[in-house]
């Protein structure tokens, strides 16, 4: 009898049963449908943030005559493709992207200079008054330009420097902005390989350039970055102290093709196509440093 039940037990079946399949497929359908309608939302915003480059696009290879057209015509009827060329011929537009290169690459190369440097005094040194200070100089951030317009272009005339790229250069070469995100940076660097260095005998020169320099990689790119998008889409800044036309930048001298009565809007999409196309090599050649550079300058207050 015993035996008999004992083979009846071994030979009973042991897999326990499972929770039922059917809530577990619906969940993953949700998840898969819900992906789906994420990535159609981020296709719909993504389309839209491009439609005004897309539209300038597909204005400079049309006539002026076709730009403006209501309603718009995507596809244009004839494609102008001399614009491209005519445009280097009609104003000495080379000239105008030399003169944006060199004001973009120099205040770029100034500004993450004396912004690093800044941020290391005010995110590793400690001496009185730190702190106040930093926020009072952060605190200009909030001043609109238009507030200190006028005086500092009284100064740079009484020092003979307007019409001249000195006067943009000396005004553009500090900026609070690039302090206070160096600063967030340097910020997320333990203090204890600055203590190291020192007791090893480097100088606070030293350990800016040697070590906290080529850890800030990322946010070195980012402030590199953001400067030259600003300074090559500065307009105000030529138009007040730049009169001379061989010393303007190329958004100075789109104005070339408005005239009194009408405007050359096919030039003038155009030359916005050839003036967009610096920016984006540059932040496609710095994208992956500028991503981390923005990702961690916040880590740390």
């Amino acid at each position: 009898m015993s035996t008999t039940v004992l083979r009846k037990d071994c030979s009973a079946p042991t897999d326990q049963a499972g929770p039922p399949a059917g809530p577990r497929a619906r969940s993953g359908a949700m998840v898969v449908t819900g992906q789906i309608a994420l990535y159609m939302l981020l296709a719909v915003v993504a389309l839209a943030v491009l439609l005004p480059f897309i539209w300038m696009l597909i204005s400079s290879v049309k006539d002026d005559r076709d730009v403006f057209t209501v309603p718009i015509q995507w596809i244009p009827g004839e494609f102008k493709w001399d614009n491209f060329n005519t445009i280097w011929t009609r104003v000495p537009f080379a000239a105008y992207l030399g003169n944006s290169f060199f004001l973009s690459i120099v205040i770029t190369f100034l500004q993450v200079l004396t912004g690093s440097f800044a941020a290391y005094g005010f995110a590793k040194m400690r001496f009185p008054g730190r702190d106040l200070l930093f926020t009072g100089y952060i605190a200009t951030i909030a001043v609109p330009w238009q507030a200190y317009m006028v005086p500092q272009y009284v100064i740079m005339q009484k020092f003979g420097l307007v019409n001249s790229y000195t006067s943009l250069i000396l005004l553009q070469a500090f900026g609070a902005f690039g302090v206070f995100l160096m600063r967030q940076f340097y910020l997320t660097i333990p203090d204890e390989i600055s203590e190291a260095a020192r007791l090893d005998g480097l100088t606070e020169y030293g350990i800016w350039a040697r070590i906290v320099l080529p850890l800030s990689k990322p946010a070195l790119a980012s402030l590199a970055l953001l400067t030259f998008v600003n300074t090559w889409n500065d307009y105000m800044g030529p138009f007040i102290y730049l009169t001379d036309n061989r010393l303007w930048t190329v958004q100075l001298g789109l104005r070339a093709f408005i005239g009194q009565y009408d405007a050359e809007s096919a030039m003038i999409m155009t030359g916005s196509v050839l003036s967009v196309v610096p920016v984006l090599a540059v932040f496609l050649l710095g994208q992956r440093y500028f991503v981390r550079g923005i990702a961690t300058t916040g880590v740390k207050g």
